[in-house]
């Protein structure tokens, strides 16, 4: 979707739209600017709810650095890039000596606000008029504000917490961070409120569907070890026939399988318009392929980038012998180069390994800005084997039943293997290791690991320098710390 356009005054994370500009188009995933409205009298049709709903979309495409950089924080990957210096705070986080100055962190903050802003704007007049179809868009955005929310607690545990109604200058001195428990509960209700409004199909691709809202609610259930939640809305996802696994894993990743019936949730990204290093942001691009590229790469499929987010050794060897997933998930640029005539140079913490399911491809000669800051590839969110492990996990480690735990993880290893000699027959604990290597093999390289590592307790164990009580959430910025005049403490240790 193309960008909805801001005048903003900010102060922290706090956003103020003073004006907006909207458009629309018949490709949802491409929204252009067109007209500019004063915002206290805007939603007086149904096409300015559509608009604003484009808006509050628009913010998901941000969710790049989150991904990139929740990869970059676990052990599947080193920071990577040209130097030790080059994107410093990406460098810190890996090196786990990140602190509450550090840009990068602040963008996730920052970004994920925004998003709260923007639904908070669009619910703020939702019963402004009535029009078919309200109801659904309402669920959308209740959605949407669930899913910011999420990353905001995932990433920084107690937030300000501001339903249906825009954050102010003077909120940040006044409203406090809430715990943890009440974000959770937001996100719930947000989530539950709109599997009743949601259609089962979208209206246009790239809009979220019930399925996408029982997929996130279940998500969130497993990260509080709800199990018995989780695994009843989750099995709803399964039972809905609505999502399958595709026959072959290489589909998934490549621009013809963007959408297709393995995608519960997808940022929509297109290459239509370019943007600038000095607001990546303003990309309609997903950046994180840019920025995970092969250095100075001439050859076939792919176009070079920048060396970021580079997979280790560790993570390669996970992989099983056999297993289909390894040559789709990782790039061997060595083995690669060699079979394929590519030349390519070396970056700083060079593995000899990329992260091929997000790698830049071979585009058109009418592709349009910085070819690095504006690849299409969409970010395949939630996935239907990601929720069928998450149910697998939910039944084993919820002690519901293994043997449904059994059947979820082995269904995802029989595409993995192309057969049924690798199905699971563990049980109890051993069983909980194998759904946690499967997530991680089935998932590499698409953000999901840190935040595994995290929520099951494991992450002290795994990540060279995390230090438990700590790095389990980052840091506050310094400047929302500051800027709320003491309402806020920072997050322990830091």
């Amino acid at each position: 979707m193309k960008k909805i356009k801001y005048s903003i005054a900010v102060l922290g994370a706090f956003v103020l739209a003073v004006n907006i500009l909207i458009s629309c188009s018949d490709d949802f995933a491409q929204e252009a600017p067109k007209y500019s409205i004063d915002s206290e009298n805007f939603f007086n049709s149904e096409q300015d709810y559509y608009n604003g709903l484009v808006g509050v979309y628009d913010a998901l495409q941000y969710t790049y650095v989150n991904v990139i950089l929740g990869e970059i924080a676990s052990d599947n990957t080193l920071c990577g890039g040209e130097s030790a210096t080059d994107v410093v705070g990406w460098q810190q986080v890996d090196d786990m000596i990140h602190t509450p100055v550090n840009s990068n962190l602040h963008d996730v903050w920052n970004w994920m606000f925004a998003g709260v802003q923007r639904a908070n704007y669009f619910m703020e007049f939702k019963d402004k008029i009535d029009f078919d179809g309200r109801l659904s868009m309402i669920g959308e955005v209740q959605f949407l504000r669930a899913y910011y929310y999420f990353e905001l607690v995932k990433w920084f545990g107690p937030v300000p917490l501001k339903i249906d109604e825009r954050f102010v200058l003077g909120d940040e001195t006044t409203i406090p961070r809430s715990p943890v428990a009440d974000v959770y509960a937001q996100i719930e209700k947000d989530l539950i409120d709109a599997i009743d409004v949601l259609p089962d199909v979208p209206e246009q691709t790239g809009r979220v569907t019930r399925g996408a809202a029982r997929a996130l609610l279940g998500k969130v259930y497993l990260f509080q070890d709800k199990f018995s939640e989780a695994a009843n809305v989750l099995d709803e996802v399964i039972t809905s026939s609505n999502y399958s696994l595709v026959e072959d894993y290489d589909d998934i990743f490549e621009m013809s399988g963007e959408n297709g019936v393995e995608s519960v949730l997808e940022v929509q990204y297109t290459d239509v318009e370019g943007a600038g290093f000095g607001c990546l942001q303003c990309s309609e691009g997903n950046v994180a392929v840019g920025f995970s590229g092969v250095r100075g790469y001439d050859g076939p499929l792919f176009t070079s980038g920048f060396s970021f987010n580079v997979p280790t050794q560790e993570a390669v060897d996970q992989f099983e012998p056999g297993d289909l997933r390894k040559d789709i998930a990782i790039l061997d640029i060595v083995a690669w180069a060699e079979s394929e005539g590519a030349s390519y140079t070396t970056g700083f913490e060079h593995t000899g390994y990329f992260n091929r399911k997000y790698l830049p491809r071979k585009r058109s000669e009418e592709a349009q800005g910085d070819l690095n800051l504006t690849n299409p590839n969409n970010y395949r969110a939630i996935r239907y084997a990601d929720v069928l492990l998450m149910a697998a996990e939910a039944y084993n480690r919820g002690g519901i039943s293994d043997t449904k735990a059994q059947e979820y993880i082995s269904e995802v290893r029989r595409r993995a293997f192309g057969d049924t000699n690798h199905d699971v027959t563990l049980t109890g604990a051993a069983l909980t290791d194998a759904i946690y290597h499967e997530r991680r093999v089935e998932l590499m390289g698409e953000g999901h690991h840190f935040f595994d590592l995290v929520r099951t307790g494991r992450a002290a164990d795994e990540i060279e320098g995390f230090v438990a009580g700590k790095h389990e959430v980052f840091p506050i910025p310094l400047e929302e710390i500051q800027f709320s005049n003491g309402n806020w403490s920072q997050n322990p240790n830091y």
